[in-house]
């Protein structure tokens, strides 16, 4: 099996070389409306927000910036298939302008116009991230009344596009049960609250790289691409930065499309696909590690196995799970300017 991996160093607000309804899924982290490190950005595409900034008005501000990512969003819902998810991280932003503290709802204000544009939402996931930091405290101390709750979470939206997603050929049906999950996985995965981000894809992650782009960790991209989507799948990114979910797609088997506007970036991402296929590799065997602990200690607890996985020949919880297969990398290979192919073993 092969996919294939096209990187456009242009602006997301027109995805021109996309067709409408041929993406099966999107996962991205846009920048963050109000928050400062954005805010040259958001300036350049609209230099109304410049001078409302200057003007300390917050609201007026923080809406013009996402009436830019309102055009995003749009062109996402063209291009997604009917059945096509939508996954959005965005975290909400606090700020002082005008000598008035706030917070802006970011989360709240792009699910309100992804649901005008025909989006259904569907069970959304906070991603906790909090800190033990003394100075994490925002306000008045210990002086009521101005002392603030600390914002140590993000948001993860997830959207749908139309009615729930069939699969009608015997082929499809099977491609399914290869992309399937492990039961365990489910437990954590389909939770709600997600604080257990710590996998062996951050050795990619440098921390300057983060602070630089705002990247999410690989193992996010990594794990929505295998709730949503099936190997073979076509997953998109508007706002790709680094490239972290390409890389997801890249080591789940998916194709991808990213579009960054900072060609600046190209030789990190570059770099980090080029370093991808050892690091995925080496998690596929963590994961299968991981499942045979899991159901050895299942055994103790309840006893002899009903199902087996075929290509493993590993016990597991379900018969959804006994078609379960992952594909590793085998090799990489550039085959056109910010294309790249992968092959799989």
């Amino acid at each position: 099996m092969k996919t294939l991996h096209k990187i456009i160093y242009s602006d997301a607000r027109e995805m021109k070389e996309v067709k409408s309804e041929s993406v099966d899924l999107m996962i991205t982290s846009p920048p963050y409306p109000m928050i400062k490190m954005w805010d040259d950005m958001f300036s350049v595409q609209n230099p109304e927000i410049a001078e409302a900034l200057r003007e300390e008005n917050g609201e007026k501000a923080f809406e013009l910036m996402n009436k830019e990512l309102d055009k995003v969003w749009k062109e996402v819902y063209r291009v997604l298939k009917i059945g096509g998810i939508a996954c959005i991280n965005i975290g909400d932003a606090t700020r002082s302008l005008g000598g008035k503290f706030q917070i802006y709802t970011n989360h709240a204000r792009i699910l309100n116009y992804c649901l005008s544009l025909g989006f259904h939402a569907l069970p959304e996931i906070l991603w906790l991230k909090e800190t033990n930091k003394p100075d994490k405290f925002m306000g008045s101390g210990m002086l009521p009344v101005g002392a603030y709750v600390t914002l140590e979470h993000e948001y993860i939206l997830i959207l749908r596009k139309g009615y729930k997603r069939e699969f009608k050929s015997a082929e499809e049906k099977l491609n399914r049960q290869n992309s399937a999950f492990f039961w365990e996985e489910r437990n954590t995965w389909f939770s709600d609250k997600w604080n257990d981000l710590n996998g062996v894809f951050q050795r990619l992650n440098h921390i300057k790289v983060r602070e630089r782009s705002g990247a999410y960790p690989i193992e996010l991209a990594y794990r929505l691409i295998n709730m949503f989507s099936v190997q073979g799948d076509t997953i998109l990114d508007p706002f790709l930065g680094t490239g972290t979910t390409t890389l997801g797609a890249i080591a789940s088997a998916r194709n991808s499309i990213g579009y960054e506007i900072d060609g600046n970036f190209k030789d990190i991402v570059e770099e980090r696909i080029k370093n991808i296929k050892d690091t995925s590799n080496i998690y596929i065997d963590e994961r299968l590690s991981r499942h045979i602990e899991f159901m050895k200690k299942r055994l103790e607890l309840k006893g002899e196995h009903k199902y087996f996985n075929k290509n493993y020949n590993f016990p597991v919880v379900t018969n959804q799970e006994k078609n379960i297969l992952f594909l590793k990398l085998k090799e990489i290979s550039k085959t056109n300017e910010n294309i790249f192919e992968v092959e799989y073993s």
